[in-house]
């Protein structure tokens, strides 16, 4: 079977924008043929589907012999052009999807181009898909389901809005480079070769653009993790006070679950922020940092996409939670507000001994309660079904208890374990290997806790002052939510929880991620160009580095960041002393920097921005978990694309040589 070789017709109609005004209309559709049905000797249904609908198609004995014989014998997934007229369904026999209302009685079929069978697999049975790693081997197929479609066309009605509000708002969008130089600001870049090569190596290396037969220091770009240099330097030249972007970024990260080496953000960076508000003249909405005018931007923007692409008006304002507050009620720097189950700092709670040598390793207690006759909603996660979960496993170490439940991050992690008092008063669980020291005994968090029969507590060390994104309980927290709503015990609320997390830690060195750069060193918690809130920069130039907080805030949803940014640093002294003083930046790291250094001292405004990572937004308002569903050509995990089978291998030594590389012979 061959297809269409001779002048077919152009389409009229698409097949999602017939309606039952088109009663009666003669058109001409193309689309993919679906399996069909007999519903009579000589009477055939078989619905026809493009990008942007399914439209069903009658075709009946008087349509003829030859016609007849042709649709019913094409191939599915087989592309075809049809003609007839549209008539609307019976009310009963409608659907509720674009070109459900009507069927279309076909006069005239042409074959356009037949699918070959067997198909790799057959789209649009959603029911029978294989696994994604397979069907991401045929995307081009994988594609034509409704779901990714209408994901894709989701995603481009978002991006217009994004670019027409931030028109409204006065941005100007500026496409900045993709070849960059590599530069120490915290993950780790993708570097592509080039022909060119140095004569020196100095940091005035001077560059030949005449590939050599003998060099030794071949040149690279690396691929930016985000425009965040050349963005500041646009605003530090005055050429525009509001950048946007819808930016491609890449980040060469260890596998991960639903991350990718290349994906989007919404990009934005404006002059003249504010630096915070006067303490004589402070707000009460929670906002003690600059950055007010990007707050008030992301959350019109916000609110505008959930406005037109959900029908939801979201609040004027959105909540504001420092980081510490954050930590302290939730275990997590993105905490999901949709349900309680805050957490409870309980040190003081515990015999004096206790506490004393709580004190000397800086640490405190922190616990989860429920209590058995609660009869809040939320005490439904104390029923049986998570009871079970939580000691199916014989160790009562919080960390074995959940290790089988989706959170293996919790194994072998010490300071927490689990006691449920019984309905006889006896006490079951603690920590079993010791490492609780004083707490060891289930009694004595028994009693500190008050805890009664049915009760359930879960009980955790960590450092007084809060590291990195999460603590232990607060995983346990999130384990809890997912196994209640597993067993149908908890229902989440269905608005959106949009929160902003504000004033976190300057520098950290609680982020493994960051190691491979900073060997021991401070680094920064977000990135090196993030200004201290104003009340602690004498903190920060007298050594008191633990204690700064930053200009820094995190947009999450639903316990999910989708964005952040912060207020940057445009003193150029106060640039290089964190550079010098706090990161300890060797001289050739920090001359990476030295453009920046200088545009600052050529009178650069105060300024701030922010990325919201529109995969993940996307990802979101699609109501998909992973955010391959809205980009059309993902990658794995693994950072593979099983589709166009990259990364690969040189094709030869040769083009190798081209860019002063040598393959590694394997010993």
């Amino acid at each position: 079977m061959t297809g269409a070789t001779g002048p077919f017709p152009r389409r009229t109609h698409t097949c999602g924008s017939l309606s039952a005004r088109d009663a009666g209309s003669k058109v001409t559709l193309t689309g993919w043929l679906l399996p069909g049905r007999k519903v009579g000797k000589e009477l055939y249904f078989f619905p026809l589907k493009d990008s942007h609908g399914t439209v069903q198609l009658v075709v009946p004995s008087e349509v003829g012999k030859e016609t007849l014989e042709l649709i019913s014998s094409v191939p599915v997934e087989s592309t075809v052009l049809v003609q007839g007229t549209v008539s609307e369904r019976p009310s009963k026999q409608k659907r509720p999807y674009p070109g459900g209302d009507v069927e279309i009685t076909v006069t005239a079929c042409t074959l356009l181009n037949p699918a070959e069978q067997p198909l790799p697999f057959t789209p649009s049975d959603e029911h029978n898909l294989p696994a994604e790693e397979f069907r991401l081997r045929y995307r081009y197929l994988d594609l034509r389901r409704s779901t990714l479609s209408g994901n894709l066309q989701k995603r481009s009605r978002v991006a217009h809005q994004i670019r027409t509000a931030l028109h409204d708002h006065g941005f100007v969008e500026v496409e900045t480079p993709i070849l960059l130089k590599s530069t120490p600001e915290g993950a780790r870049e993708f570097l592509v070769p080039t022909r060119l090569s140095a004569s020196a190596p100095s940091s005035e290396t001077s560059i030949s653009a005449t590939p050599r037969a003998s060099f030794t220091q071949p040149l690279f770009y690396a691929l930016p993790q985000s425009p965040q240099q050349p963005k500041q330097l646009l605003i530090a030249s005055g050429a525009v006070d509001r950048y946007y972007q819808i930016a491609r970024c890449f980040r060469d990260e260890d596998g991960r679950k639903d991350r990718q080496p290349e994906f989007t953000q919404i990009d934005l960076e404006m002059g003249w922020v504010s630096w915070g508000d006067d303490p004589s003249h402070a707000r009460s909405d929670g906002w003690r940092i600059g950055g007010r005018e990007v707050r008030e931007t992301i959350e019109y923007l916000i609110r505008s996409i959930w406005q037109k692409e959900e029908g939801i008006e979201l609040p004027e304002t959105f909540k504001v939670m420092t980081y510490e507050e954050a930590m302290r009620r939730f275990g997590s720097d993105k905490p999901d507000t949709r349900f309680g189950l805050e957490l409870q700092l309980v040190t003081h709670r515990f015999p004096e001994p206790v506490q004393d040598a709580l004190a000397t390793a800086d640490q405190v207690v922190e616990a989860i309660v429920l209590r058995g006759k609660d009869t809040h909603p939320r005490s439904a996660l104390k029923k049986k079904e998570l009871y079970d979960a939580a000691t199916s496993v014989s160790s009562a170490h919080s960390a074995e208890c959940f290790a089988s439940h989706s959170l293996p991050t919790l194994r072998g992690q010490d300071g927490a374990c689990l006691v449920r008092v019984l309905s006889d008063g006896t006490v079951k669980g603690g920590s079993k290997d010791g490492s609780f020291g004083a707490l060891n005994s289930p009694e004595v968090v028994r009693d500190a806790l008050a805890l009664t029969p049915g009760d359930t507590a879960w009980v955790a060390r960590r450092s007084r002052t809060p590291e990195g994104g999460s603590t232990v309980l607060g995983r346990v927290r999130l384990l809890l939510s997912n196994l209640a709503q597993a067993t149908g015990e908890l229902t989440l609320a269905t608005a959106p929880h949009f929160l902003w997390v504000t004033e976190f830690p300057l520098f950290t060195r609680a982020d493994p991620d960051k190691d491979f750069l900073a060997h021991g060193r401070w680094s920064s918690t977000h990135h090196p160009f993030t200004a201290p809130m104003w009340e602690d920069i004498d903190r920060m130039y007298n050594g008191r580095i633990s204690e700064v907080r930053g200009q820094h805030y995190d947009l999450v949803l639903n316990g999910v960041e989708v964005g952040g940014g912060s207020v940057r640093v445009h003193d150029a002294e106060m640039q290089e002393h964190i550079f010098s003083k706090i990161l300890q930046l060797s001289e050739k790291e920090k001359s990476t920097f030295a453009h920046l250094l200088h545009a600052l001292r050529c009178g650069a405004p105060p300024h701030g921005g922010i990325a919201l990572g529109f995969d993940r937004l996307m990802a979101i308002l699609c109501r998909t978990e992973s955010i391959r569903d809205v980009i059309a050509f993902p990658k794995t995990g693994a950072g593979t694309d099983l589709l166009f089978k990259s990364p690969a291998a040189a094709d030869s030594d040769g083009t190798l040589q081209q860019y002063g590389i040598q393959p590694r012979r394997s010993s």
